[in-house]
């Protein structure tokens, strides 16, 4: 028995109530800049974890001492907000496209987009300073996916709605692991700690912003269109799981290189299995799980929260 879905006129109601005003006045209050988080005395203490451990998951290597778990928690970390820097290259122009589309009409709703981008740049740049810092201090390379333009260009390719999708699941990601993980663990270094909590104060609003653009979108697409962008949502999920696992790979290379570990096949192939879930989880599994992300897709096109259920098994 086929499935009818409602128009969008005949959700709009069941809609979160986001408004453009709101969103911008939250914006202004917190409005940091890059130089008030990063530089001079505010440097990374390498004597401390990064990331948490419900995000590393480093202590499922046994095998591993605790100053190799150190190590590779800041790789994570560092791989972390590398990712992070990179998919923002793909919001940023997104964002200022539907921006562009709505330049008339409600001021409130286009200073809250341009917020929104500025917002992304901004990120994008204290993203790199804190690699610059991290390799400076790290002492080893550690090579990453890219390049972003080429990422960004991929993903920008595909049906807005589904970018659009995509965009939603991260922001909602990263208010679920600095609630979740970050804010009350007291043994990662404070300035890391710092980041991600001044990230996390802003994507609070993009996911609002995200949400209300995504309603926009939907109202002008079909019944068709609409079920197409949950399949271009799992596309592109499949994209950044395949840039995601050579990532994992480029850590390994680079554990190696800063500790000059010898792995045994065995604990090879631990490594990897144990490592691509954690990636997997905090990029995919965590933004796909996330109740208000399930409810936005299901007002899209009903059934497509258990179809997420279904699939986010994969990657926990």
């Amino acid at each position: 028995m086929s499935t009818v879905i409602p128009d969008a006129k005949d959700t709009i109601s069941r809609w979160p109530n986001y408004t453009f005003e709101a969103t911008l006045e939250a914006s202004n209050k917190i409005n940091w800049q890059v130089e008030d988080l990063i530089g001079g005395d505010k440097r990374l203490d390498f004597s401390k974890p990064f990331l948490p451990e419900s995000l590393a998951r480093i202590e499922p290597l046994a095998f591993l001492g605790s100053a190799e778990r150190l190590v590779l928690n800041q790789i994570r970390g560092h791989e972390y907000l590398y990712t992070f820097g990179l998919v923002e290259e793909f919001i940023l122009p997104f964002v200022l496209d539907h921006a562009r589309s709505m330049l008339h009409g409600n001021d409130a709703r286009i200073r809250a987009l341009l917020n929104f981008a500025g917002e992304e740049a901004k990120h994008i740049d204290l993203f790199k300073r804190f690699r610059e810092e991290f390799l400076r201090s790290f002492g080893h390379s550690c090579e990453v996916i890219g390049p972003p333009e080429a990422i960004a260009q991929a993903i920008l390719s595909k049906q807005p709605l589904a970018v659009a999708l995509v965009i939603l699941h991260i922001e909602w990601m990263t208010q679920l692991h600095y609630m979740d993980s970050v804010a009350d663990d007291q043994s990662l270094d404070p300035q890391f700690k710092s980041l991600l909590k001044h990230h996390w104060m802003e994507e609070s609003q993009h996911a609002k912003l995200d949400t209300l653009m995504i309603q926009a979108i939907s109202e002008a697409c079909s019944d068709k269109e609409r079920s197409e962008a949950i399949d271009g949502y799992l596309e592109i999920g499949g994209m950044l799981d395949a840039g995601l696992m050579q990532q994992v790979q480029f850590d390994f290379e680079s554990f190696k290189r800063a500790t000059g570990r010898v792995f045994t096949q065995e604990e090879t192939d631990r490594f990897f299995a144990v490592q691509q879930q954690a990636v997997r989880w905090t990029f995919l599994g965590s933004g796909m799980s996330h109740e208000k992300f399930r409810d936005t897709v299901e007002l899209l096109q009903p059934g497509s929260r258990s179809r997420l259920e279904q699939v986010t098994p994969l990657f926990s």
